[in-house]
């Protein structure tokens, strides 16, 4: 399995349309076996899902994402688990041992509260 996550000095990056690299582990047996670093390379926000299902990556571990980005996601066979904070490499760790604790509901916090006629203009995935 192949795992990405949104990747900033260790952490799971918050916000996934931002998102400026991606950590990717690979697991197997339940436990991680590798991992390596790729850059977003200004995809844009919309074309991260492309950028992800072309490097092959099963699954992502995310903090916040929004609605856009989750369909782009599942149409490229992507399983997301949203609402995780902390350290990448645990979080990695604990979705190869079947163990990760997400918010399946977890949505991206950036949309809160902007005001009336405000366009994110695509940069969470919407």
């Amino acid at each position: 399995m192949k795992i990405a996550i949104p990747y900033e000095a260790g952490q799971v990056f918050q916000h996934f349309g931002h998102s400026a690299a991606f950590m990717i582990y690979e697991a197997e047996a339940g436990k991680v076996t590798g991992s390596a670093l790729l850059p977003a390379n200004g995809s844009g926000h919309g074309a991260l899902a492309g950028l992800l299902a072309a490097n092959g990556v099963d699954a992502l571990v995310c903090g916040g994402i929004g609605g856009g980005a989750r369909t782009a996601l599942a149409a490229a066979g992507i399983t997301v688990y949203p609402g995780v904070t902390g350290s990448a490499d645990a979080a990695a760790a604990a979705l190869a041992a079947g163990t990760l604790s997400f918010d399946p509901d977890a949505a991206c916090a950036h949309h809160e509260g902007h005001g009336e006629g405000h366009a994110c203009g695509g940069h969470c995935g919407d």
